[in-house]
């Protein structure tokens, strides 16, 4: 089973930055997608960032010019640069991975979440 395991999360001012990272970790296990999605209270878990295996990237509208993807296909790991954060960016933020087993089809997996929190 893959295991993701994510960092990075917390509080800061409005203007502020934060950096979150996420591993994967699976034995013969190929990656394909990786990004961030976020779930605000009372809210529908959208799409924030995603980048493909050659490199790629997707961003919400929201969070253009303000965040940056990127990943280390060695590492297996994906990175997210949130930088000029805003009290709406107020989320759980989760870890997306899509990848397969040799022996499997595609699958979309999720990590724990981290929650990110924009206040002054």
């Amino acid at each position: 089973q893959v295991q993701l395991v994510e960092s990075g999360g917390g509080l800061v001012q409005p203007g502020g930055s934060l950096r979150l990272s996420c591993a994967a970790s699976g034995s013969m296990f190929s990656i394909n997608g990786m990004g961030w999605y976020r779930q605000a209270p009372g809210k529908a878990r959208e799409l924030v960032a995603v980048i493909s295996s050659g490199g790629s990237t997707d961003y919400a509208d929201s969070v253009t010019g303000r965040f940056s993807i990127s990943r280390d296909n060695a590492k297996n790991t994906v990175n997210l640069q949130m930088n000029s954060l805003k009290p709406e960016d107020t989320a759980v933020y989760y870890c997306y991975v899509r990848g397969f087993y040799p022996w499997d089809r595609d699958r979309e997996y999720w990590g724990q979440g981290t929650q990110v929190t924009v206040s002054s």
